[in-house]
């Protein structure tokens, strides 16, 4: 009788919980949303996630309030904060590429595909010295790495970002050793750039395009296979020059948000109707085009699809070049193909 009892007690359980989730969701959203950053503010995944979700705003109908939580690596403590939050929709983790090495940098122990991703963004990343440096190409660059091992001094986001393994991926390309500080964001490496407490900086293009036009910051090379135009000046491609940089890159970056797996289907198809619309706006568009990014838009599987790839590019990257934590093989990270 007990056992029967019980039984009958979860299934009414079960049955409340589930009418509660389907009107949750009928009724989504009836409060404000909060989009959880794991990158500091004023960086690239910072500025995206407040102009897209500002525009998204007008479309769902009800505030999104952006927070910024950093610290950890690869971003893992706004993304431990984001998923300890309830799957119902009303929290969204801002985040980008870099955030798919938080595993093997031993920041937490999941994989992305906890997640359903929504692409927003993507820009190049660039190598840059400040104004007051004494390098006036890449060339110039390189020669006074490989001659004076460790004592150039190069900041990025922290340890696992996408900057920092273009970092690495730089100083095997070209055969040198630099000393890499790492920072909770670009715009944070950005700031000591500016200051002169780092020599160069890698970060992308749209978030250094205002310095390298204000003159602040001079660009020596991007990391892509072609040269990039910005303005009146037309930066050299890196992977021309040195060739064998392309043993591990070009990487592309990509910048937006996600929600956990188990919130209710029809809440993300909200989202997501309110995300193209978003992308869609004139409000974005101009945006992107002023600061030098390309609008994706993905969402779905062709978005999960590429941030798994990711996970798995980077992941064994940072592994190959000595700099991971944790064997991708233990977290069933599969090796690229």
């Amino acid at each position: 009788m007990k056992s029967k009892t019980l039984f009958t007690g979860l299934v009414i359980a079960a049955a409340t919980w589930a009418a509660g989730s389907a009107l949750a969701a009928e009724n989504f959203p009836s409060r404000n949303i909060t989009d959880v950053v794991t990158w500091s503010a004023g960086g690239g995944t910072d500025v995206t996630n407040r102009v897209i979700t500002a525009a998204m705003s007008k479309y769902i109908g009800t505030n999104i309030n952006v927070v910024n939580k950093t610290g950890g690596v690869s971003g893992s403590v706004g993304l431990l904060e984001g998923f300890a939050a309830k799957p119902d929709g009303y929290t969204l983790i801002g985040l980008s590429e870099s955030n798919t090495t938080a595993a093997v940098m031993g920041g937490w122990d999941k994989r992305v595909d906890v997640f359903d991703f929504f692409i927003a963004t993507s820009s190049p990343d660039i190598v840059s010295v400040g104004k007051n440096t004494p390098w006036k190409s890449l060339d110039e660059l390189v020669a006074f790495i490989k001659e004076n091992p460790g004592k150039v001094r190069v900041g990025a986001g922290g340890a696992g970002s996408l900057h920092h393994i273009n970092v690495l991926a730089f100083e095997k390309g070209i055969e040198g050793e630099m000393n890499f500080i790492p920072y909770p964001g670009s715009s944070a490496s950005q700031n000591a750039a500016l200051s002169g407490e780092i020599d160069v900086v890698i970060t992308t293009v749209a978030e250094q395009n205002q310095l390298i036009q204000s003159g602040d910051f001079r660009p020596l090379g991007t990391l892509t296979e072609k040269p990039y135009a910005l303005g009146d000046m037309v930066i050299p491609s890196a992977l021309e020059a040195y060739p064998s940089l392309k043993k591990h890159l070009p990487i592309s970056q990509a910048i937006g948000f996600a929600v956990r797996k188990e919130v209710p289907t029809d809440v993300k198809k909200t989202i997501a109707k309110a995300f193209i619309s978003a992308i869609g706006s004139d409000e974005v568009k101009k945006f992107a085009a002023e600061n030098h990014y390309e609008l994706v838009g993905a969402f779905g599987a062709e978005a999960n699809k590429k941030m798994t790839r990711l996970e798995s590019l980077f992941s064994w990257t940072l592994w190959e070049l000595g700099a991971a934590k944790v064997d991708p093989s233990t977290l069933g990270i599969p090796k690229p193909e």
